[in-house]
């Protein structure tokens, strides 16, 4: 990937999630309700059928407080004191459909909302708050048989420590014992870890309702940490793939083969990953030909015909962005593969930029092109 690329998606990332269509507030949808991340209990934040997201801060000692929505925390919502020491206010747009991170800042230092659950992004646990979104469906906890999503441990000799990382198995992996399984191996982006995919991306939920309609091949995603939260915007000139790739390919590959139902082979093992996590899929994929034979690049730049040459294709190329990213890049970038004989294809999601909503719908539309035959 060229570095002017790679900038490209870490500055990117900084970036709010409000939505470009604004709505006045004085057209404000008197409907607002609890967030679905909201602590069991807790009325606030709440959203309406507009988008809009409305906090609340019991806060009686504080002078100010401010909301600040998005990874890198720019944008935001200042909140209004009131006589009984809450603080309320509510955003001057509406927000993109999907899950934003956000924290808040009360005179100058930085804090969580005690309202909602916390999630791993921007190198910090964030509060989280969810945008309910008109394609929500395909996310949607349902009554349909469910895989599971575990956590493991294993041994890295090349960082002398043990490692995590979290395996879903698709639902009727513990009944049938012979059969054996593909795998894909999802990354997340900058600032996340091994959580993300399942907790802000409901990877599982996504598979288990494709699986369920028929319309995806059951297979195995591990998600491991992808060692990128050292790398700062400004210094991905030194960021290395070299100890991440030794663990994903030497280490983490085989513990999976030998402690799952696999299909250890290339034929069926794909790489994917987000934004940074992309960065790392075409880093890798690349230098390893021989491992993965499917590539997937959410919000994570592109590849070329010139820096595929002499190398073995792959028997899938994806790459997505959001329609407020580089669509044009996208697009582009899988003509010129499709010219050169390459099985690629791209996906662009409406109205989302370099956010998680971007990256559920790329999930769900990869799913299905995985382990066809």
């Amino acid at each position: 990937m060229r570095l002017r690329s790679i900038t490209a998606i870490l500055a990117t990332v900084l970036t709010c999630g409000i939505s470009q269509a604004q709505t006045t507030q004085g057209n404000l949808a008197d409907d607002f309700k609890p967030s679905t991340f909201n602590q069991p209990g807790q009325e606030y934040p709440q959203v309406n059928s507009q988008g809009y997201a409305r906090f609340r801060i019991k806060a009686p000692q504080a002078d100010s407080i401010r909301v600040s929505l998005g990874l890198g925390g720019r944008g935001g919502t200042k909140l209004t004191k009131g006589t009984d020491g809450y603080f309320t206010g509510t955003t001057e747009g509406p927000m993109d459909e999907g899950f934003h991170y956000y924290h808040l800042t009360v005179d100058g230092g930085v804090f969580n909302d005690p309202g909602t659950l916390n999630f791993y992004g921007s190198t910090r646990w964030e509060s989280g708050i969810e945008i309910p979104a008109h394609d929500k469906d395909f996310y949607a906890l349902k009554s349909v048989p469910h895989g599971h999503v575990q956590q493991i441990l294993f041994p890295s000799k090349s960082t002398n420590t043990s490692r995590r990382a979290f395996v879903y198995t698709p639902p009727g992996y513990e009944k049938d014992k012979s059969k054996k399984y593909p795998v894909l191996y999802l990354q997340h982006g900058w600032g996340e870890d091994e959580t993300a995919w399942s907790n802000q991306g409901h990877a599982n939920l996504i598979m288990d309702n494709l699986i369920s309609e028929n319309k995806a091949t059951p297979f195995i995603i591990v998600m491991t940490y992808g060692m990128t939260n050292d790398v700062r915007p400004g210094g991905i000139r030194n960021f290395k793939i070299d100890a991440f790739q030794t663990v994903l390919t030497e280490e983490l590959i085989p513990y999976v083969d030998a402690n799952f139902r696999t299909i250890a082979n290339k034929a069926h093992r794909a790489m994917a990953g987000l934004s940074m996590g992309g960065m790392e899929t075409h880093t890798i994929t690349l230098n390893k030909p021989d491992t993965f034979d499917y590539y997937a690049l959410l919000s994570g730049g592109t590849y070329n015909p010139e820096e595929m040459a002499g190398k073995s294709k792959p028997k899938l190329i994806f790459i997505s962005c959001g329609s407020r990213e580089r669509p044009d890049g996208v697009n582009n970038a899988v003509a010129a593969l499709k010219g050169a004989g390459y099985n690629a294809v791209s996906y662009v999601s409406d109205k989302t930029g370099h956010e998680f909503q971007t990256w559920r719908r790329s999930l769900h539309q990869l799913a299905p092109l995985l382990f066809k035959n």
